[in-house]
């Protein structure tokens, strides 16, 4: 008759149950800011200034950059639902633009005087560009154009209650000023036929916000 065998001590002890692992991540600490060390005016132009910071980076690194200042611009989607309330027309324009060497599809926009309110802003931005005037005014949205080097905010508003009038634009302005449904606008955007960036974002979240009734 085969011996019995025996089991090890180590095979005979059980083993611990393991302690779950716990699903809630910790939320990361935010970062400070940078410490500005010198600014310096290397280019003062027109409508923006360049300086040259010196700075330490939230890291702990110190860094030379290259800024661009502006005062900020502003962004009108101006709409007329009078005809149409399922497909409003948008007031758009079309306009040479030196540094892209062509014609954009674009919103009326402009640069903020020093100290002048964003809605302020808006308000004599379309008339100047377009003549329209409207009575209601909702801000859509507010980014940063291009942060990387450029500290200029841009903020979106919507006008609605648009009537037309006489426009006054500067001496270097000539723009053409149109209208066009919204549907066609954002094939427009989806055929990749309108290249500007505030356009191409103010389009697709006023249409975002129709379609989830926000707007």
């Amino acid at each position: 008759m085969a011996p019995t065998s025996k089991r090890s001590n180590n095979q005979s002890k059980a083993t611990p149950a393991r302690k779950p692992k716990s699903l809630t991540k910790s939320t990361p600490a935010k970062p400070g800011k940078g410490k500005l060390i010198s600014s310096k005016l290397a280019y003062k132009g027109k409508v923006f200034n360049v300086y040259t910071d010196t700075i330490i980076e939230p890291g702990g690194h110190r860094n030379t950059r290259d800024v661009i200042r502006h005062n900020g611009s502003v962004v009108i989607l101006a709409i007329d639902d009078s005809k149409n309330s399922a497909d409003p027309d948008i007031i758009l324009e079309r306009q040479y633009r030196h540094a892209a060497g062509q014609f954009l599809i674009e919103l009326p926009a402009g640069t903020r005087d020093p100290g002048e309110a964003p809605l302020a802003a808006a308000k004599r931005e379309l008339i100047e560009e377009t003549g329209y005037r409207a009575k209601r005014w909702t801000m859509l949205q507010k980014y940063f154009a291009s942060p990387g080097f450029l500290g200029e905010w841009m903020q979106i508003y919507v006008a609605r209650d648009i009537r037309s009038g006489q426009s006054a634009l500067e001496e270097d302005e000539n723009l053409e000023v149109f209208r066009m449904p919204l549907s066609e606008a954002m094939q427009l955007v989806a055929a990749g036929k309108i290249h500007d960036g505030k356009t191409l974002i103010g389009l697709s979240l006023y249409s975002a916000a129709r379609r989830d009734g926000r707007l």
